[in-house]
């Protein structure tokens, strides 16, 4: 195969990964008025709610309550949307896969960069609140893109897996939901770490969800860098869990186009 081969290849599956993206975000909004806005009004309904529940109880110890929580949701829905999402990638793209050749890993990265077009609406409501909050701008913040980028190379390696696993087990579907519910209370999204036993904050402080959600939090809301366990653990986490992800649906690639 000559390289211009290659680079045609290449365009031909980010244009495959371009319309699947498109085709996602549209039909998640399909039957919605307000379409694309509930991604910006989602976090920010969030926010409001829980604001008002747990703003009193946490006051002394959060301060600016209502950022510190939507910093936390937008990581933990990115997260949970994308890999979510990809679980179900190859079953629902049966026909494609059958009919067409293509790479089998498009489909669960399309899923993923859907979650993050969806993230980049969220930002929009996020910024908007930074200003109302009267958040002060540092150039710190510019480091949320290598927290994002990342948090995507996790969630990437982690649908790998998921959407490998759906294939065979079905009910991995339910089985995650639930692990995804206990993981959400072990993330500190609206609680402060300290307030929280000291076996359970070591728990949580080595979930590496909690770790994008504290890096993003640092460089947003603390106008600070993470620090260097923080910063290791970011790439540790990311780049192992691609990497360990690409390993498992490459192993079981072969199998799926049997069972699928």
């Amino acid at each position: 195969m000559t390289k211009k081969h290659k680079r045609e290849q290449r365009k031909q599956y980010l244009f495959v990964i371009h319309e699947l993206v498109s085709r996602e975000t549209k039909r998640k909004y399909a039957r919605s008025k307000l379409g694309i806005l509930w991604s910006v009004l989602n976090p920010l309904l969030s926010m409001a709610v829980l604001s008002m529940i747990f703003s009193t109880l946490f006051k002394r110890s959060i301060e600016n309550y209502p950022i510190y929580y939507l910093t936390g949701f937008i990581i933990w829905n990115m997260f949970t949307l994308s890999t979510n999402t990809a679980m179900t990638a190859l079953v629902d793209n049966k026909q494609l896969l059958i009919k067409v050749k293509l790479p089998m890993l498009i489909f669960p990265i399309s899923r993923v960069l859907t979650a993050l077009v969806n993230l980049g609406y969220s930002l929009v409501a996020y910024a908007v609140m930074l200003v109302v909050f009267r958040v002060q701008f540092s150039w710190k913040m510019l480091f949320l893109p290598v927290v994002v980028f990342f948090l995507l190379l996790f969630s990437l390696g982690i649908s790998y897996i998921l959407s490998v696993a759906y294939v065979f087990f079905g009910d991995i579907k339910h089985l995650y939901s639930v692990i995804t519910t206990l993981w959400m209370y072990c993330s500190a999204i609206f609680y402060p770490v300290d307030a929280i036993d000291p076996v359970l904050k070591m728990i949580v402080e080595h979930n590496p969800v909690y770790n994008f959600i504290a890096c993003a939090r640092d460089c947003m809301m603390y106008q600070q860098l993470p620090n260097m366990l923080e910063g290791t653990q970011l790439v540790v986490w990311g780049i192992g869990m691609y990497l360990v992800g690409i390993l498992v649906f490459n192993k079981f690639k072969n199998k799926i186009m049997q069972v699928i």
